[in-house]
């Protein structure tokens, strides 16, 4: 069931969406080569805190699975995303995804961005890029009397034009009263297709794009999920609402 939001609910989703901006933004002021992932995370938890919020992510369980451990996920070149923060030092070259997610009175907000450390390869940043552009032309397409399938061709026919694989097995989702809500955004589909987008309406919309092949694998630890060929992986997310017939995005610092 797609939960509708109420103005006051909007309002609280957009103040746990704007710490989820600072904090991304904080993170990566950060992202350098040396730097630990585990740093970038201890960075994240304290601001949160700070700010008043709950990590969301920290202790999340899927099913009987082992809870998350850390408060961001940070997922680096062929990690696509749940990359679970550790000791590992980021290195010249290499990109990073960074997702975060925070609650707050109640509602929660979520988002990502990928980061270069250092300087990268122009092939990564194309990369970076086309995911990006897919986050936005697939908000674009997010306004009422549209379809949710809209938004997710949206995103496949952008891609396309470039080649890469977009992932099938992970999507984006409802969010606000949960973390993860109704109704899943696929980042590739059909136009006219799925629920109808209704004001009040909050969505996390999030295009995880592969230099290489769309097929994925799951790591030993349960989590972290990779490209099945080892080539690199970004990902970008936004919060938004439906509001006066269009997308407001509430994670935008």
């Amino acid at each position: 069931m797609i939960l509708i939001k109420t103005k006051k609910e909007i309002d609280y989703i957009r103040e746990s969406s704007q710490i989820v901006a600072e904090t991304l933004q904080l993170c990566k002021s950060y992202v350098k080569p040396g730097i630990t992932t585990l740093e970038l995370d201890r960075i994240a938890e304290d601001y949160i805190r700070s700010n008043g919020g709950i990590p969301a992510f920290k202790g999340y369980s899927q099913g009987s699975g082992i809870p998350f451990p850390g408060t961001l996920c940070t997922s680096v070149d062929e990690e696509v995303v749940h990359g679970i923060p550790k000791n590992r030092v980021l290195k010249e070259g290499e990109i990073i995804s960074i997702d975060c997610g925070v609650e707050k009175n109640g509602y929660f907000g979520d988002a990502a961005l990928t980061v270069a450390v250092g300087e990268i390869s122009a092939e990564k940043k194309k990369l970076m890029e086309v995911t990006e552009q897919a986050l936005y032309a697939g908000i674009d397409q997010a306004r009422v009397g549209n379809r949710i399938g809209d938004i997710s061709h949206a995103i496949e026919e952008y891609v396309n034009q470039y080649g890469y694989g977009i992932v099938r097995d992970l999507c984006g989702h409802g969010v606000g009263k949960y973390l993860h809500e109704d109704p899943q955004i696929m980042n590739f589909g059909r136009k006219k297709t799925g629920a109808v987008i209704k004001n009040g309406m909050t969505l996390a919309i999030e295009p995880m794009i592969n230099l290489g092949t769309w097929r994925v694998v799951v790591a030993d630890d349960g989590w972290t999920i990779l490209t099945a060929d080892k080539k690199p992986s970004a990902h970008f997310e936004h919060s938004i609402a439906i509001i006066d017939g269009k997308a407001e995005i509430l994670s935008r610092v």
